[in-house]
């Protein structure tokens, strides 16, 4: 599966980079319901702190809340929250059950871009906390705010449909049947958006206050300067180098591809975005990492909200290191070259293999970086790299929850 961005007829002006102290507070609250859990180890010390000293309101919070930013970040924390005037809402078509439709591979025109800085703004600032970001959410008409939160409370999109969710039997039976194979509280929240869904939007924005109070205002001091830096890079990228390289960089599980021109994200969901039609809005998140989220709801401007500090090793790389130990000879030369560096007549000596077959599996391991070189007189010596090897566990890690 795979995210795709078609770039063909795509400038740099079809993507707004901006900050966003919502979306960084969507990413915080990840962090926090999934800290327990070993989820995001180098923010564990900060999460333990807030859990320890938060309310109960905020526990209480926390947790009757978290469909909205756990497996499905709700579209609500991210701008461009109302489809564009004229715009028809997505129509139910066949799927596996009344109130369900098929997936659409991309998204129609959205209108003008996302307000945010051009892409090659010169300089950039910390924008103000959540309280006036939240102002989007008070307004956003009843249905389109109950058709973004069963999204989420059903935690996917494919094959639903939830824009009368409300007055619909059929789209709120789907919702319930969804929600219901999900852990809890997803059913719990979808019962409390169909019986109403404006206190639910009521305790809502409350909690979002509440959190803003709790930790989120010393959070964004510290994180939004750091994030408006990164932002002016991502701007000057695309302004020097263009689209595909500025997307590119964005993740190590992305691949530059041409005719036509595109780049695409190893993502657990498929998903088809033209910024030729529909303008893009990059936004960049310190408490979201590893994960680099892409929001493409039907009607809406398409969101990445992609990690500063992008890990170094993607899925396909990890995979790759993992299968290349599942060899058993390999396995055996590895244990050789891990205790002295060795050369290629030694090891195959030692392993009763011919020159080739070890040059071939020292060839393997060299390109996926886990076996170095070095030069003694007319001989090579090749040794196992122990550090790549000891990160292979945490670098998969980190790769599947990309």
């Amino acid at each position: 599966m795979s995210v795709v961005v078609v770039l063909e007829g795509a400038g740099p002006g079809r993507f707004t980079v901006a900050v966003s102290p919502l979306a960084e507070l969507a990413a915080s609250l990840h962090v926090l319901t999934g800290h327990g859990r070993g989820h995001h180890a180098e923010h564990a010390p900060w999460a333990q702190e807030v859990a320890r000293a938060a309310p109960a309101a905020f526990r209480a919070g926390l947790r009757r809340f978290s469909p909205l930013w756990t497996a499905l970040r709700w579209r609500g924390f991210y701008t461009g929250l109302e489809r564009p005037e004229g715009m028809p809402a997505p129509r139910p078509g066949p799927g596996p059950s009344p109130g369900v439709r098929a997936p659409s591979a991309t998204s129609p025109p959205a209108g003008p871009p996302p307000a945010g800085p051009s892409p090659t703004t010169p300089s950039v600032s910390a924008p103000s906390g959540p309280p006036a970001a939240m102002s989007p959410l008070s307004r956003l008409p009843v249905e389109r705010f109950a058709e973004l939160t069963a999204y989420s409370c059903a935690s996917g999109y494919n094959g639903y449909a939830f824009d009368r969710v409300l007055h619909d039997p059929a789209q709120a039976a789907a919702l319930r049947h969804a929600a219901s194979g999900l852990p809890e509280p997803h059913l719990e929240l979808a019962e409390a958006l169909l019986r109403d869904p404006e206190a639910l939007r009521a305790d809502v924005l409350t909690f979002l206050r509440l959190c803003h109070s709790v930790f989120f205002t010393a959070l964004w001091a510290e994180t939004g300067p750091h994030l408006a830096r990164a932002a002016h890079r991502v701007r000057q990228r695309l302004a020097d180098d263009g689209p595909a390289a500025a997307l590119a960089a964005l993740s190590p599980s992305s691949v530059r591809l041409a005719d036509p021109p595109r780049v695409v994200f190893d993502k657990v969901h498929h998903a088809v975005i033209t910024p030729a039609r529909t303008p893009v809005l990059l936004i960049p998140t310190r408490y979201g990492a590893p994960h680099l989220v892409v929001k493409n709801e039907p009607g809406l401007p398409p969101v990445v909200h992609f990690p500063v500090d992008a890990p170094v090793v993607g899925v396909t790389l990890a995979r790759s290191r993992m299968l290349a130990l599942t060899d058993p000879r390999r396995v055996r030369l590895c244990r050789l070259i891990a205790r002295q560096s060795m050369t290629t007549a030694d090891l195959a000596h030692r392993l009763s293999m011919t020159r080739p077959q070890v040059s071939r599996h020292l060839r393997a391991l060299r390109d996926l970086g886990l076996v170095r070189t070095e030069r003694n007189g007319r001989y090579v010596l090749y040794g196992l790299d122990l550090g790549a090897v000891e990160r292979i566990g945490r670098d998969v890690a980190t790769a599947l929850q990309y």
